[in-house]
């Protein structure tokens, strides 16, 4: 395996601390001029006129004392302080331009240098939005009540601004929804004019989104795509994205002396630097993690090694241990370290304490001499021979498994090759936001019809044939932008600040390249054409069925999930031909699995029946405060054996090839 040369862990991409750029080598980004550079361009904003020579300016006759112009300000009431003040926010403004210049053109001639785009429309939502558009010019009538309720709604809202400026009395005749952190500064709220501006905004983003949703006689997923994409462009026009209408950016710009548009332009070269050209905003301050030294520090051992993955054995932390292991199965588009980011949240520690012999599959981190990797290599190398150097070093027939996420869905095709063969290593299996039915499953199908998928195997050809990382990194960003880029723009660039330090963070942007054949196979069986559920998926040339599978399956899902939805992830369990235990925690794709119970958050909900709908099994469900884990540990420690000495990894018949976490968690993308 060969590192790339752009490492995200880099501190915002060879930004030093102290907010300076360091000075960048011939073949990397150039830094945009600093104010050190431009002295010559700003010395007329910071000379006093009278510094002018008797050859620059003739003399004049004396004026009279300054004094208020009309619809001016008087200069001369300022105090010095107040001069200095305003002398160092025009020089930091001149500064920011200059800057913002530079860069900009910079980005240009990258930009010019690069191949042309492999379509006008990435989204692929032209088509979309043609019937749509074409939907509602055939229903005038709709159209025109539409219009009618959007003046109606800004009358109101022109009323309700006078009679606030009036007695202050009016009520808001729109609001953000709950949890909405766009708007939380005061002035939002206190300040009629940031107030209007944020109702106009508001009333005008809900007109725009229910007119395509209200669209009629179009095909469902195309209107789909359509609202998804009107959702992106209604959230990229807030005016808490622009400088001159959100007031704590404003706010910031002025006790600052414009420093902190000075700073944000210097962190927005050095996104662009880190993205190689592109911007790639940075979410975490990604210096202040080390993977092995901060994050991912639990004890083991890498006790086997192949192309796909390295498995970990972790050191135990009781005397007795479960006579059956347990090996899990992370998705392979993030790295395994998720399981184990802090000591107090690390799922792998917790899992140790309770008394169970924890293997980890780490993914290797693929280049182009894996392009051609399958998703029956992932399944042989990964799954069978995880589950197989486990089996050994433990010196037991069976494992017990976890597949989470994409891990899940591999997970669970190989438990139906594995029945389909007539071999069961498994002795039990759970998922965590794992689908294998996806009729519904979420956003991320309107990423998969066929147009996008041609697209993307081009890019994945450019790129050797494997797609990057940050393209999987923006996929995902796109599905919660204002959470994961719009927050993060307003933070780096608008309030020139640092982004903090949060290892969640600094694991969401720490994403593997993915091989084209693996990748397309998935999206085009599994997205595309849903064929695992429906019976229709062979792999190694043999058909698959999930109600083969007669072993005891624990579902895990969660109820905010907005990659895998808890509907999809029931549907999903009702596959299976065993027994299936099916729980609901509260939150979403990450918090709702990590969720460590000494933290005392959330709930989740149980029932021991499994109705035919979500909905019925929600009727029924009993909801508990805190995490789901000790109702799985209870679930699989039935299903675990009796207890046995603890196994120490160093010890076994697999010898040690290296310490937890491993070599192939480290190869950045």
């Amino acid at each position: 395996m060969s590192e790339q040369t752009v490492d995200p862990s880099s501190p915002r991409g060879g930004k030093a601390k102290g907010g300076a750029v360091k000075s960048a080598e011939p073949a990397t980004f150039e830094k945009p001029p600093l104010p050190e550079d431009v002295s010559a361009e700003i010395a007329a904003t910071e000379a006093p006129v009278a510094a002018a020579t008797p050859e620059a300016a003739p003399a004049q006759p004396a004026a009279p004392p300054p004094g208020p112009a009309a619809g001016g300000f008087d200069l001369a009431a300022l105090t010095a302080e107040q001069r200095g003040q305003l002398e160092k926010l025009s020089a930091n403004l001149a500064r920011a331009a200059v800057a913002a210049q530079g860069v900009l053109a910079e980005m240009a001639l990258r930009n010019a240098e690069r191949p042309p785009a492999l379509t006008p429309d990435p989204f692929h939502v032209g088509p979309a939005l043609t019937e749509v558009m074409g939907r509602l010019a055939a229903q005038p009538d709709k159209l025109m009540r539409a219009q009618a309720d959007l003046f109606t709604r800004y009358m109101d809202l022109w009323q309700a601004t006078a009679r606030r400026l009036h007695d202050g009395t009016a009520a808001p005749v729109a609001a953000p929804p709950k949890g909405d952190k766009r708007f939380a500064d005061p002035e939002w709220t206190d300040n009629p004019a940031f107030d209007a501006i944020k109702q106009s905004y508001l009333i005008t983003s809900d007109w725009l989104n229910s007119l395509v949703g209200q669209v009629e006689g179009v095909d469902p997923m195309e209107k789909r795509r359509a609202e998804f994409f009107m959702k992106m462009l209604t959230d990229a026009f807030s005016p808490s994205n622009f400088l001159t209408s959100n007031p704590a950016a404003l706010r910031e710009l002025m006790a600052s002396g414009g420093e902190s548009l000075v700073r944000g332009i210097e962190n927005f070269a050095a996104d662009l630097e880190r993205g190689g050209g592109q911007l790639a905003i940075a979410q975490t301050d990604y210096e202040m993690f080390r993977i092995g030294e901060n994050v991912a520090t639990a004890p083991g051992k890498v006790v086997f090694r192949n192309e796909i993955i390295e498995l970990i054995q972790y050191s135990p932390t009781t005397e007795q241990a479960h006579e059956i292991p347990l090996v899990i199965f992370p998705p392979w588009i993030n790295k395994f370290y998720i399981l184990d980011l802090r000591p107090e949240n690390s799922m792998i520690r917790w899992l140790a304490d309770q008394g169970f012999t924890v293997f980890v599959a780490s993914w290797v981190n693929p280049d182009a001499s894996l392009s051609t990797k399958t998703f029956e290599d992932y399944m042989r190398e990964g799954i069978y021979a995880g589950t197989a150097a486990a089996m050994e070093q433990c010196g037991v027939p069976h494992v017990n498994t976890v597949g989470y996420c994409i891990g899940g869905t591999l997970l669970g095709a190989s438990l139906a090759h594995m029945a389909a063969k007539g071999v069961q290593p498994i002795a039990s299996a759970t998922f965590f936001a794992a689908q294998h039915d996806f009729s519904e499953a979420g956003d991320l199908l309107l990423f998969t019809n066929e147009e996008w998928l041609k697209t993307l195997e081009q890019k994945m050809d450019e790129g050797g044939g494997v797609l990057s990382g940050q393209a999987m990194a923006d996929t995902f960003n796109m599905l919660r932008a204002n959470d994961l880029i719009w927050s993060f723009f307003v933070n780096n660039y608008l309030l020139g600040r640092e982004p903090k330090p949060f290892d969640l963070l600094f694991w969401n942007s720490d994403q593997t390249r993915m091989p084209k054949t693996l990748h397309m196979f998935y999206l085009r069986k599994f997205y595309g054409e849903n064929a695992l559920s429906k019976g229709e998926l062979t792999l190694d040339g043999v058909k698959l069925s999930l109600g083969d599978v007669k072993i005891p399956i624990y579902m895990q899902s969660s109820k905010e999930d907005h990659i895998a939805p808890a509907r999809s992830v029931y549907k999903s369990a009702k596959l299976f031909g065993g027994p299936v235990t099916f729980t609901m925690a509260g939150s979403g794709h990450i918090a709702g699995v990590i969720n460590a119970p000494a933290a005392k958050k959330y709930q989740h909900w149980t029932s021991d029946e499994l109705p035919a709908r979500l909905e019925d099994w929600q009727a029924q469900a009993k909801e508990a405060p805190g995490s789901w884990w000790p109702h799985w540990a209870a679930w699989l420690k039935a299903k675990s054996g009796g207890m046995v000495p603890a196994r120490d990894p160093a010890k076994g018949p697999l010898k040690p090839l290296g310490d937890a976490p491993g070599e192939y968690v480290k190869v950045k993308s």
